[in-house]
């Protein structure tokens, strides 16, 4: 059934005249619209499913996106994606987790901010626990994800390139040209055939040429945390398509926990709530939970009943646990040379070479950062500094940083975990997310190692060394996994291979909450490509 507009008395008090009263008994419930969600939606409506997606947060006009844009440009730095309040409140405990530094409630979810960097796992990722006795095996390999992962490069539109050595393989080549290695690229290109080290272009979901109705990207430099042209994927797409199909999308509303029947087998319903604070009830056949690494994992601790007394689906005990998140290591400087720093707002070259030579096991990417910091742009625009003071400034300090990166693998411990905080609520009286957050010693000894690559880099091009982040001063990545892990144990993982919930015979839950482990690849492709299977699984069960 396809969205209408409705009278404003039935819009839940946000007065846009979208009805967000119950549809009928749907054949399919998914809750979030990033693009695990969107992905499903749009495979089950194009199959022919009666759809309904319940989407925490409000859908974002387009038209708005180059003022969302300036907002972000402008002095305060403001998010320009709504997020913080009662709404999206959380605590956290050990390490402090910046949990609403980079996330967004909204029809598209994080893909509205996300960088756009598209990678596969590796082989070793699904084994690691035969391989190398640590983390966990996942319950398929990467044999049975490489469909699904050829089938996400298409819906994103995926520009790349066949030139990476250590990437595992492949059967064709990528939807789109890969762009063109950056200025800068260039620069280290010069260090880095000199010390040994390959570097090779970034899978990127967004467009080098016209795609899927998006225009080509225009260098705006911003894509995150906003992309004004549409050149960069969002799964607004996804739900758009799945509408068209003749799904209903319901904005601004926030499923408050799920219901199941007698017997504990089945999900029957979810209330949600709308912005007047009252509550609804949407039945379905089946349900798919697909609002992210820690929203997942909540809602389902939040759906605690006298059968699941320690949560929905929760027998096993591993909702929220292990919590996994990749970790940043960098070295920022200068170089006596023209940099063009901050012209390309996406990484155009990076090196697998240290990923999976097993010393150490923590899988480790290297990074060329085309969005090198400081900006002295932004910064001096933020000052009091105007006129031929601010131009000097900005001669005397743009244009010669450089920067690398490097994401770091972290290992799955119980002890990391998501949690409910009854002392604290949200807006609408619910105990918020907790995150219990640590680092262990081989996560450092992989910082360390990444930190020490790079220094050698900077070393070879005579560069000043500005700032390191590395063991102590590390920051996580934003992506979220392992909260509600897939296994074929049903005694020690949530989920299935399939995603589908061991405990509930018609519940999935989708998303990077079911990844065993997450490797040192950016996870965006995995989670598109795990629900393109897990869409195919709930279309054979209809």
């Amino acid at each position: 059934m396809a969205e209408t507009g409705t009278p404003a008395d039935e819009d839940g008090g946000v007065g846009d005249g979208v009805d967000r009263t119950p549809s009928p008994r749907a054949d399919v419930c998914v809750v979030g619209s990033g693009p695990a969600g969107a992905l499903v939606a749009h495979r089950l409506a194009e199959a022919g499913a009666d759809v309904v997606i319940l989407e925490a947060g409000p859908r974002f006009d387009f038209s708005r996106r180059a003022a969302q844009m300036e907002t972000h440009l402008r002095a305060g730095m403001e998010n320009p994606w709504e997020m913080g309040g009662e709404r999206d409140a959380y605590t956290t405990a050990g390490r402090h987790y910046p949990l609403n530094a980079a996330r967004v409630k909204g029809v598209g979810g994080t893909t509205l901010h996300w960088q756009g960097m598209v990678m596969r796992l590796h082989e070793r990722d699904f084994e690691m626990r035969s391989r190398h006795r640590v983390g966990a095996d996942w319950p398929l390999s990467y044999d049975d994800l490489k469909p699904h992962y050829r089938e996400a490069e298409t819906a994103f539109g995926v520009a790349g390139a066949l030139d990476n050595p250590y990437a595992p393989p492949r059967d064709e080549p990528f939807p789109l040209p890969a762009f063109p290695p950056s200025h800068s690229d260039s620069i280290f290109a010069e260090a880095c055939e000199s010390l040994g080290l390959d570097m090779h272009s970034v899978p990127n979901a967004r467009n080098s040429e016209p795609y899927d109705g998006r225009a080509p990207c225009q260098g705006f430099g911003t894509c995150k945390p906003v992309c004004p042209s549409g050149a960069k994927y969002t799964a607004e797409s996804h739900v758009d398509k799945a509408v068209a199909a003749g799904a209903r999308l319901v904005d601004r509303a926030p499923v408050q926990r799920l219901e199941h029947d007698d017997a504990g087998e089945r999900v029957e319903r979810a209330v949600y709530a709308t912005p007047d604070g009252a509550e609804h009830v949407q039945s379905a056949r089946r349900f798919v939970v697909a609002c992210g690494g820690v929203e997942n994992a909540r809602l389902l601790l939040l759906s605690r009943s006298e059968t699941y007394p320690d949560g929905l689906a929760n027998t096993s005990g591993a909702v929220g646990r292990y919590f996994m998140d990749h970790l940043f290591a960098g070295v920022g400087g200068r170089v006596d040379r023209r940099t063009r720093q901050n012209h390309v707002g996406f990484n155009t070259s990076e090196c697998h070479q240290f990923y999976d030579d097993d010393s150490p096991v923590n899988g480790l990417k290297l990074e060329f950062l085309n969005y090198a910091g400081p900006s002295p742009v932004i910064d001096a625009t933020h000052a009091e500094t105007w006129g031929d003071e601010l131009l000097g400034q900005l001669r005397e300090s743009y244009g010669t940083h450089l920067t690398m990166g490097a994401l770091v693998e972290q290992l799955p411990r119980a002890e990391n975990r998501i949690t409910l905080d009854p002392s604290r609520t949200d807006d609408h009286g619910n105990p918020v997310p907790h995150v219990e957050w640590s680092l262990d010693s081989e996560t450092r000894r992989a910082l360390r190692r990444a930190n020490e690559i790079q220094r050698r880099v900077f070393d070879e091009l005579d560069a000043t060394v500005d700032w390191v982040v590395g063991p102590e001063n590390t920051g996580p990545a934003y992506h979220q996994m392992g909260t509600t892990r897939m296994g074929s144990d049903p005694e020690s993982s949530v989920v299935d291979a399939e995603m589908r919930a061991h405990d509930l015979s018609n519940l999935w839950v989708v998303g990077s909450s079911v990844f065993p482990t997450g490797g040192a690849m950016n996870p965006t492709l995995t989670i598109a490509a795990l629900s393109l299977r897990a869409a195919s699984a709930i279309e054979s069960s209809m």
